[in-house]
């Protein structure tokens, strides 16, 4: 497929969301017209994302679309909004339809190498030093919700420092089901707490420090927890996830809903 069919099949499903959440009834009617249709904008951006591409740049140099480079970078992270919006929508759908069974994890994004953290400024206000299996990264925490068939129910950042258990609630408020997360999230009141509200069942994985015993049928409902794992992997080596290049905040939060836009259009 070349590239100018996938953009053609990308913009085509972009146009039929967008007109779906109704979003062109909420453009201006007055002022000056822009040089690119929000569709194509988001579609641009969207394909950046798809094939991994690391700047806005090379789209710019691919497409040469009839606007300043200038323009087009203000213009993809402008109306990131109205592509969160789609996500979002993406989501709802997927929670409708989706297995019992879910997985809850987070993933670390680290907004600069790790020695040039103290000078880092532009996305300083929304970063902390965190620890992860691998070592400590400056940035945020991605947090997900996942079906059985990994397809993605909800999304939520914050500081690289955050718990996982303490955005478990905020994360899946509008989810329920057999949660299963890995040792971040063992807590007894967490687990009451999901009960109590009808939201289904937590299972965490215990520690290796603790004498719980697991039965066969949660070992096996543990290990479909890889599954989330998959969609960490993909996001990063292929939709461009994690990123040190944008120069705003905006910019940087606009990757990141690009990013799994595309990945749900996969």
């Amino acid at each position: 497929m070349t590239s100018i069919t996938l953009y053609k099949k990308l913009e085509q499903v972009v146009n039929r969301l967008y007109q779906q959440l109704k979003l062109d009834k909420q453009e201006k009617t007055k002022g000056r017209k822009l040089a690119l249709s929000i569709i194509k904008i988001i579609s641009l951006s969207v394909f950046k994302q798809f094939n991994g591409i690391p700047t806005k740049k090379s789209i710019f140099n691919i497409f040469e679309p009839k606007c300043s480079y200038k323009t087009l970078v203000v213009n993809m992270n402008r109306f990131a909004r109205q592509a969160l919006l789609i996500l979002a929508m993406m989501m709802k759908i997927n929670n409708r339809n989706s297995h019992i069974i879910k997985h809850t994890d987070s993933t670390e994004l680290p907004v600069c190498l790790n020695k040039n953290a103290n000078r880092h400024k532009t996305m300083k206000r929304f970063s902390s030093w965190g620890k992860n299996g691998k070592g400590w990264f400056f940035g945020l925490k991605m947090h997900i919700t996942t079906s059985l068939d990994r397809k993605l129910l909800s999304v939520k950042f914050s500081p690289g420092n955050t718990s996982d258990s303490k955005m478990f609630m905020e994360l899946n408020k509008d989810i329920s089901g057999i949660f299963v997360a890995d040792g971040a999230y063992i807590s007894d009141k967490l687990a009451k707490e999901v009960h109590d509200l009808g939201k289904g069942f937590l299972f965490a994985k215990p520690r290796k420090n603790m004498k719980k015993i697991i039965t066969d049928f949660q070992f096996h409902l543990y290990n479909t927890r890889m599954l989330i794992e998959i969609n960490f992997r993909n996001l990063k080596a292929f939709y461009g996830l994690i990123t040190s290049l944008p120069k705003s905040v905006n910019g940087y939060f606009a990757n990141y809903i690009y990013s799994l836009l595309a990945y749900q259009f996969a």
